[in-house]
């Protein structure tokens, strides 16, 4: 397949004919969050966290996940600013999006704005302890933003 880099989830739903699954990741300073959605592409569900190190060992990490539970796309949170502007975290998203192309699978780079926020929100209504919350806010993150994802590829919405 050819590389595919994309803002859209039209895009990426075109990219992805008969589906497949998708994990999510969540790029953070020190850890990577993990999300996987179904085939279809109507759950997205917290996976593991990465303690994110150099990007060879982080993209070993990533593909034995890949391999593992068959996936066949790649959501990645892009950290625009409140503005919708790209700054420095955006662009580092967008050269880690780069340097995973080599997988060979499309990626899908979305808007990650509020995703942190709704994760915390949602493991707060679970009564979820403050220290539980701190090893679960990375995961959770990213399951908010493949879950946005996956509702914008199932529904045709272009973003």
């Amino acid at each position: 397949m050819a590389e595919l880099i994309t803002l859209s989830a039209l895009d990426m739903r075109d990219a992805l004919p008969d589906g497949g699954g998708l994990i999510g990741l969540d790029l953070g300073t020190q850890t990577i969050g993990t999300a996987f959605a179904d085939p279809e592409w109507r759950i997205a569900s917290p996976g593991k966290t990465i303690a994110r190190g150099k990007f060879s060992v982080d993209k070993l990490a990533i593909a034995a996940l890949i391999e593992e539970r068959g996936i066949k796309g790649i959501i990645i949170g892009l950290p625009l600013n409140m503005d919708g502007t790209s700054g420095p975290r955006a662009q580092s998203s967008r050269a880690y999006a780069k340097n995973l192309a080599v997988l060979g699978l499309p990626i899908l780079l979305w808007d990650e704005r509020w995703s942190t926020t709704s994760a915390e929100r949602g493991l707060i209504e679970q009564d979820m302890s403050r220290a539980k919350r701190k090893t679960r806010i990375d995961s959770a993150a990213a399951a908010v933003i493949l879950q946005a994802a996956c509702d914008a590829m199932a529904g045709g919405m272009r973003w």
